[in-house]
């Protein structure tokens, strides 16, 4: 899920109800735009922290049932009130990109899976409430999954963060298995890198599964859509594995010829 602009948020979707569709979008316009203060442009941190604190404010107004000026939160502050969602997963998400303003290293395992509960749980939290299926299993499950797609992402995207000066696997992981710094930056691959990215895909994978009960356990279109998630999610993890972890001269990513092996799955979940 940080997903690069948060790409798993299902604006496009065909599966989406189209009774849902304008409160997501303005809910995906939330999470892209805070995103890209944190990330986008040439903005100093100070300048970035700042402007999130204003997106925090906002948030303040719409507890405090006051008034926006932003078009942006005045659109959100509708959607929260109608769907009566909560607001700490917004306060979440802006946690999270605020500390990618300062943090671009994990020291272990913990502390990144800390940072998915915030860059990535929130936006399986407030679509289960967009739905009415916000049960405390379903949070749990729904946790797991999207702490997994975001490890996935990370792992797809070695190189990509290394251009940002990002390293999100973590440094013990690193010192574990032998991996340096200057290996990363030169895409070196040895069986030292194998192991490690083998060690890393499984605790993804592991943790997808243990969520995947969810996508069956929900009804009808919200189903559909989260048992094509995870089995997307699955997929970039063959994928990474059938390249022999080389995440450096392609970013393994899903095609056209994935899809009828993506619903195949899904139908059998």
């Amino acid at each position: 899920m940080s997903v690069n602009h948060y790409e798993n948020f299902p604006v496009a979707s065909l599966l989406l109800p189209a009774r849902l569709r304008p409160a997501v979008k303005i809910i995906y316009a939330f999470a892209r735009s805070a995103d890209d203060i944190a990330d986008e442009g040439d903005a100093s941190p100070e300048q970035r922290l700042r402007q999130l604190a204003e997106y925090e404010h906002e948030l303040d107004c719409i507890e405090k049932n006051t008034s926006s000026e932003s078009q942006l939160f005045k659109a959100l502050a509708s959607v929260i009130r109608e769907y009566k969602l909560p607001l700490q997963p917004f306060r979440d998400l802006l946690s999270a990109f605020k500390q990618d303003v300062v943090t671009t290293r994990y020291a272990d395992f913990p502390g990144l899976l800390d940072y998915c509960a915030r860059s990535a749980n929130p936006v399986g939290t407030l679509m289960l409430h967009l739905y009415g299926e916000a049960s405390q299993e379903n949070l749990r499950d729904s946790d797991a999954i999207c702490s997994a797609l975001q490890l996935i992402n990370f792992w797809q995207d070695v190189a990509i963060d290394w251009q940002k000066q990002r390293i999100y696997l973590p440094l013990d992981d690193l010192s574990r298995f032998g991996i340096t710094e200057q290996q990363i930056a030169s895409g070196m691959q040895n069986e030292d890198w194998r192991n490690m990215m083998r060690f890393e895909l499984a605790r993804a994978r592991n943790l997808m599964l243990s969520g995947s009960t969810l996508a069956t356990r929900l009804p009808g279109r919200l189903g559909w859509e989260l048992r094509l998630v995870v089995q997307g999610g699955l997929r970039i993890l063959e994928k990474i594995e059938a390249a022999d972890f080389n995440v450096f001269q392609r970013r393994p990513k899903l095609g056209k010829a994935d899809w009828l092996k993506l619903a195949w799955r899904a139908k059998k979940m």
